[in-house]
């Protein structure tokens, strides 16, 4: 047992390392290390003082090599979203282009408010060898670079410029990362001279620590208001966002709704917070959501939010609900349980629905109400069933869903980012089990497709190895971001792959078409500087990174491949062309708000105009 007085002597690379290696976390009883090892690739900036630590721990911190460093950041956000928040990678990069590649993914994780280590180099403090390579030179700050623009797009930021910093410096990170309401990710410049640095730490601060997630509780008044608000509702309802699940109080939240006989629908993010046979489950809300959940979210009196920081795709751009309907939020951030003149109820989704059940009682919702709300469930299934149906109809993205969804296991994790997947998989899964579904939409980020998959796979394989991580990727964000195929092949981390071709950006162009526009450089056919037309043969160029690969015509071909690759111990790519203009989910959409023109010399785009904005009315005001 060292005393306050023993010291080490490490480099300050060494030291972050060591101390990292010494942090573990207590999860349903048992401990294990907080941070699961990391993704890297080297540079002059990281690779002989952050390298050299790394080498030494390769056990216990196992690293990654990716191929691009945006798509290491979408990895350890799937990794992390995999683990609920509990557990979490690292990144680090060189200094310049590596850790200015890893802004987007930065950027998501803060979206989604999840952590992520970023240890990324910087240049020399001392300047003597200004200007280095790939240094970005502020004439009038020379302490202002590349790396001052992860300031916005992470929770925690820091620049070592003394190896004793980390002492500070590391916990603090670690305690953002961890914190429900601040969680996101944590930056740390580290510059080149600096790693190497050495310096007597105290032996104490590299002892074992087990962290434990604390569950905020909230305020006596703030639920006693929130409880006396629901007591006067007629027609209630809860939002589910991802908070239920990250809080693990999928079944807290079930007894509540159960208890009450309160109608639950479900954000994006909230997905798989309840099995779609649950009567209860009214579906997805918003604009990518389901006729049941926006028809009882127009006519809901009080609506209780439950960890969801009710974004636009939610709000249907604040039009989904009656005016006069009032909000409670439970939210462990205050910044979010605040919004829209909600009553806020700041603290744990577990403990604070607990207190809530306990404060409202007997309260019972009307059976009517409940009823009406089960009605329109059922009939948002019979239309998932017909639009999902396969037949004499262009092959479509709900389609290919409907196929895995009815041939996967019910542990199966489904993942999709961006485009129209987002929308078709919200719209048309039907969850099989809880916790199974990533649909990546607090940032719309193309490329975290593949890439947020293989650190999915990462943590599944710790978890639930007998399960399969299946992706739905189009061809637009498979050319932006594929390379983690090879990734997956090269760690024997076996992703189920389908790539939906519809030759482009599909979804853009039915916005572009639906606000009156000509298609325009969103579908490769409608680019005027694509003078050589060339489709992109996926299942060669997938084969060639090492998975197998096969095409298919239709969505009966679909399903026996999918079998196929179910009984695959490789990544397995699976290819089909979709219709780019039939097959989309026609129901369900609530208004988004977009910028259309005021002033146009096209018709079709003024009347679309004029269209768009008559739902203007419904739209609530801020309060």
């Amino acid at each position: 047992m060292p005393t306050p007085s023993d010291t080490i002597r490490l480099t300050t690379a060494q030291a972050i390392i060591r101390w990292l290696s010494n942090q573990f976390i207590e999860i349903d009883g048992e401990e294990m290390r907080l941070c699961g090892g990391g993704f890297g690739i080297f540079g002059h900036g990281n690779v002989t003082c952050l390298g050299e630590a790394l080498y030494g721990v390769q056990d216990e911190l196992p690293l990654y090599r990716g191929q691009n460093e945006q798509s290491m950041g979408f990895a350890a956000v799937g990794y992390s979203k995999q683990w609920l928040r509990q557990r979490f990678m690292f990144c680090t990069a060189s200094a310049g282009p590596g850790t200015s590649n890893l802004l987007t993914s930065a950027a998501l994780a803060h979206a989604n408010r999840l952590p992520m280590l970023l240890l990324c180099g910087d240049t020399f403090i001392t300047r003597l060898p200004d200007p280095v390579l790939q240094q970005m030179e502020n004439f009038g700050d020379p302490t202002f670079g590349v790396n001052d623009a992860f300031k916005p797009v992470v929770r925690y930021w820091d620049r070592i410029t003394h190896p004793a910093q980390v002492i500070q410096s590391l916990p603090a990170a670690i305690a953002t990362m961890l914190d429900p309401a601040d969680c996101g990710p944590a930056f740390l410049g580290l510059p080149q001279d600096v790693q190497g640095w050495t310096y007597d730490y105290p032996a104490v601060f590299f002892e074992k620590k087990v962290h434990r997630i604390r569950r905020i509780s909230p305020d006596a008044d703030e639920v006693a208001d929130a409880a006396a608000l629901l007591k006067t509702a007629k027609r209630p309802m809860i939002i589910a966002g991802g908070g239920v699940q990250y809080s693990r109080a999928v079944s807290e939240l079930t007894e509540f709704a159960e208890k009450h006989q309160i109608p639950v629908v479900e954000t994006i993010a909230g997905r798989a917070n309840m099995l779609a046979t649950h009567p209860l489950n009214i579906g997805p809300i918003g604009v990518t959501g389901s006729n049941s959940a926006n028809e009882i979210a127009a006519k809901a009196d009080v609506i209780v939010a439950v960890g969801t920081r009710l974004q636009d795709f939610t709000t249907g751009s604040w039009t989904a609900f009656a005016k006069d309907a009032r909000f409670i939020s439970i939210n462990a951030a205050r910044h979010d349980a605040g919004k829209h003149m909600s009553l806020p109820v700041v603290g744990d989704a577990e403990v604070s629905l607990g207190a809530l059940a306990a404060a409202v009682a007997d309260y019972e919702t009307p059976r009517d109400w409940s009823s009406l709300a089960q009605k329109h469930r059922r009939a948002w299934d019979a239309y998932v069933a017909e639009n999902v149906a396969h037949g004499n109809r262009p092959a479509s993205y709900a389609q290919a869903i409907g196929v895995v969804n009815d041939l996967c296991d019910p542990r199966d994790r489904v993942v999709a980012a961006a485009g129209g997947l987002p929308a078709e998989v919200t719209a048309n899964w039907r969850t099989l089990d809880i916790g199974t579904v990533d649909v990546e939409f607090g940032f719309s980020c193309m490329g975290y497709e593949i890439a947020g998959a293989w650190g999915a796979r990462i943590a599944q394989m710790q978890q639930d190895p007998d399960q399969d991580t299946i992706v739905f990727v189009g061809d637009g964000s498979y050319m932006m971001l594929n390379s983690d195929i090879y990734s997956s092949v090269l760690s024997q981390k076996k992703l189920i792959i389908l790539v939906l071709d519809n030759g482009g950006f599909a979804v853009i162009n039915k916005l572009q078409n639906n606000t009156g526009n000509e298609s325009f450089n969103n579908l490769l056919s409608d680019c005027p500087t694509i003078t050589a037309p060339f489709s992109v043969d996926f299942e060669a160029h997938s084969a060639s990174q090492g998975a197998i690969a096969e095409a298919v015509s239709n969505p009966a071909e679909l399903g026996e491949a999918f079998k196929r690759a179910k009984a695959s111990d490789k990544t397995h790519v699976i290819v089909m062309k979709v219709d780019p203009y039939e097959g989309w989910t026609a129901e369900g959409h609530a208004w988004w708000e977009v910028g259309t023109p005021h002033i146009t010399n096209s018709d079709r785009v003024r009347e679309a105009h004029v269209d768009w904005e008559t739902s203007r009315d419904l739209q609530r005001k801020g309060v």
